[in-house]
């Protein structure tokens, strides 16, 4: 047998081999996505300064559950869920919308099933009882142009805390009427009070409404990567050299809460 006839069947094995590392890997890619964790990024700034624009997160499946939306393109369809578990108030949620399923929304839940929800005068209200919110400096970011935001504290009933911004002291959702959180949904709110499309409005005013169980696709669970897409002038992909500078680093790994 000839040295180069040993070589090609040695470079045969080694492509084969190659070949197989990456169709597993897929494989697992794949398994980890369908079953485990899903990447998502933010597109908009309804959940500030809790996520950003440009930030890239984890969202645990694993933590309600499966139902048909769980699953990419519906391949599963199915009524309700499997291995579920319940949400807990303050947690923030990646869910399908109601009113169009192929559109995913990100949103922090306050009302459980049988919950009354109001606000009244920017101060959130469940079951009759005001969350405590307490002045917590600004927010400035560069797509407000340097204008800086009040930044409020808000405690849930059961020790959860996080930030909100309310930029307007009269703003639309300031003052809403008394919610009543159907069985089996879920009433959410975005973090950046005057700028949240969320249960506060109806669907039929292209707002959120009430978010059934199985619409629940996971719990965003930590920042993977973030980078400063909100400014204009920042992470440009045709000017490598600025990455190092337009990556939020002190964002990459923080948990969300």
């Amino acid at each position: 047998m000839s040295v180069d006839s040993d070589a090609a069947k040695a470079g045969d094995s080694g492509w084969r081999e190659t070949v197989k590392i990456v169709v597993h890997a897929l494989i697992l890619a794949i398994i980890v996505r369908i079953f485990f964790y899903q990447p998502f990024n933010i597109p908009s700034g309804s959940m500030k300064d809790t996520l950003l624009v440009g930030d890239y997160l984890f969202v645990s499946k694993l933590s309600y559950g499966y139902s048909r939306f769980s699953f990419p393109f519906g391949l599963v369809p199915f009524n309700g869920r499997i291995f579920g578990a319940q949400p807990k108030r303050g947690d923030v949620v990646v869910f399908k919308l109601p009113r169009d399923t192929e559109k995913d929304y990100i949103k922090r839940i306050l009302g459980l099933p049988g919950d009354e929800i109001f606000v009244r005068n920017g101060i959130v209200h469940i079951n009759g009882k005001a969350v405590p919110r307490e002045r917590a400096g600004n927010y400035v970011g560069p797509e407000e142009d340097g204008r800086p935001i009040p930044r409020y504290r808000e405690t849930l009933p059961e020790g959860v805390s996080y930030y909100v911004l309310d930029s307007e002291p009269d703003g639309r959702f300031d003052n809403t009427q008394v919610y009543v959180v159907p069985p089996g949904h879920y009433f959410m709110m975005g973090d950046n009070r005057d700028n949240s499309i969320d249960s506060r409005e109806s669907p039929q005013r292209f707002g959120v409404g009430y978010v059934p169980y199985e619409n629940l696709v996971g719990r965003a669970e930590i920042i993977f990567f973030s980078a400063a897409v909100d400014d204009p002038n920042a992470f440009r992909l045709s000017s490598p050299w600025t990455w190092p500078f337009d990556i939020r680093w002190r964002r990459i790994f923080s948990l969300v809460r």
